[in-house]
């Protein structure tokens, strides 16, 4: 297939204009929204307004990221079965949310998860500590969003130039900024309550397309999968086409798997949709939508990823502008022709908009609540509106620096830093979380800890791994997978550091509560009482 047909002539056109419609509907929808939003309330939890069923569309939108539709679709087709892996490993995470933390968490908190973990500590210290590593986790993420749209775009458009690449990264990071800063928690909600919606029936479209080719028979599939590929294709239904069949390779998969399934419970943008809803038995629900709808999503990945490497190749996957990210709008193309790609392109870029969104107002919620209305002004903040312009403000600051991280990040692989922002979050704010929650004895220090430990070892592991320099160069590509090229200063042989990162935040938080003679019974007691029942929650959320 020649790709550049795909891309030039009169389907840019297109490819703008349903992308503007979408654009055009939801800055209407956000409009509409803000005009409820008058109280912090409002701009951070949404008045506790959506249900159970709302929200959990809502957290399938914010949670469907560009990895996880253009990521994992691409390395299925280029490496089958281990791709698939992530899929997995992003789905079974949702137990983990679902069973330890989504409700005891809308019990407790009122915004951020900075309520949650100062609840019985000292406020300002962990409140700190709760911001920065929100803050990391939220850079990271961005990061690979902003990556994403820029090799999207290269796709689509036929911008092959850096500079074209930049401008457009800056353009999706304005209309996202516009977003947060006029629509607040509720219009953020309602783009990604849509942007689900249509992610998912457009990935229902394909799915049915590519089943229907192969005679709607999934082992017809595969074996077609294999065929493209010729001799050696029986690699895509076997583990280590990925990750290789070695020691240290077979640990990487562990860590990475490690990460992935701790990572989503301690993901500041999920944790804080919980708060949107009126009540933990609601918060349960939406968790079990938020379930059903991933759950099918990622069996759609399965069919779409072998279908692109059948009807595509991984040859041509892999030559294309976006590498392994191109092959779900590839395949729309092999299937539909210029509309259909435009039509996924358009969905694509809604997933990146809607994720950017979600990141954005949960970074700038916890900067504001955390740090300026409870660090910087020890809880005396009378005004709340002056809290909620703080928000606003932050919002406008991280938009920019995203849009820089964004151009600087721009061509490396989403899922790869995706993956990067799950480590973080499991090993900086899980094991504070799980502890907060759980166990009697912890305290102050080990909240720090545990925090600021958690993060530095897996933020150094990751300075000093293959994933940022010293990997062999490709012979095809000449370019290494690293992300610097032309030097190597790794010492750490695992690409993902949560392996090691989060045992240590583990056992730092553990040694940071038994070293330190603070301890507050009562005030566990109350949290204990108020996170399995409810009780004084909506007090907590009214004062």
């Amino acid at each position: 297939m020649n790709l550049s047909a795909g891309v030039e002539g009169s389907n840019t056109a297109l490819n703008i204009g349903i992308f503007a419609v979408f654009v055009a509907i939801t800055l209407y929808i956000v409009f509409r929204a803000s005009r409820k939003s008058k109280t912090a309330v409002d701009y951070y939890a949404a008045g506790h307004s959506f249900t159970g069923v709302q929200n959990g569309v809502a957290i399938s939108g914010d949670y469907l990221s560009a990895a996880s539709f253009l990521g994992i679709a691409g390395l299925i087709a280029v490496n089958g079965y281990d791709g698939f892996l992530y899929s997995i490993g992003f789905l079974v995470a949702w137990l983990i949310a679902l069973l330890l933390v989504a409700e005891l968490l809308r019990n407790t908190g009122k915004y951020t998860m900075g309520d949650v973990l100062s609840f019985r500590m000292q406020q300002r210290p962990v409140r700190a500590a709760a911001a920065v590593s929100t803050l990391v986790v939220s850079f990271f993420y961005l990061l690979a969003q902003m990556a994403g749209a820029g090799g999207l775009v290269a796709l689509l458009l036929g911008i092959s130039s850096k500079t074209g690449q930049a401008v457009v990264i800056a353009i999706v990071g304005v209309i996202m900024i516009v977003y947060v800063i006029i629509g607040g928690m509720r219009g953020t909600t309602w783009v990604q309550i849509i942007k689900a919606t249509l992610l998912i029936a457009g990935a229902f479209v394909m799915t049915v397309w590519v089943l229907g080719k192969s005679g709607f028979n999934i082992s017809g599939l595969l074996g077609d999968a294999v065929a493209k590929v010729g001799e050696g294709g029986e690699k895509l239904l076997n583990p280590g086409a990925q990750y290789g069949k070695s020691g240290t390779s077979k640990l990487d998969f562990v860590s990475l798997a490690l990460a992935l399934v701790l990572g989503t419970a301690g993901l500041p943008h999920v944790l804080m949709r919980f708060y949107t809803v009126p009540t933990a038995k609601e918060a349960r629900k939406s968790v079990v939508w938020a379930i059903v709808l991933i759950g099918v999503f990622y069996l759609f990945t399965l069919v779409l990823g072998y279908g692109a490497g059948w009807l595509v190749g991984a040859d041509a996957i892999k030559a294309a502008p976006g590498k392994t990210n191109s092959a779900a709008p590839l395949l729309a193309y092999a299937l539909g022709g210029t509309v259909l790609l435009g039509i996924i392109a358009a969905v694509a870029f809604a997933t990146i908009l809607a994720v950017v969104a979600g990141l954005t107002i949960t970074a700038s919620a916890s900067f504001a609540h955390d740090i300026y209305a409870n660090v910087i002004k020890r809880g005396t903040v009378d005004d709340k509106a002056q809290e909620v312009k703080v928000a606003r403000i932050t919002a406008l600051v991280i938009g920019a620096v995203a849009i820089l991280g964004g151009i600087i990040a721009n061509g490396q692989n989403i899922a790869f830093l995706v993956a990067l922002a799950f480590a973080v979050a499991a090993s900086a704010n899980l094991p504070t979380i799980l502890y907060s929650l759980f166990w009697k004895r912890f305290n102050t220090q080990g909240a720090l800890w545990s925090i600021y430990g958690g993060l530095a070892v897996c933020l150094i592991l990751i300075v000093f791994s293959p994933a940022v320099s010293g990997k062999p160069v490709d012979p095809v590509t000449g370019k290494s997978d690293s992300m610097l090229q032309g030097v190597d200063f790794h010492w750490f042989p695992l690409d993902n550091p949560g392996i090691v990162s989060i045992p240590v935040a583990f056992l730092l938080g553990y040694l940071g509560s038994i070293l330190s003679k603070e301890r507050n019974d009562a005030k566990f007691a109350e949290m204990e009482v108020r996170s399995l029942t409810g009780a004084h929650a909506e007090k907590a959320v009214a004062h």
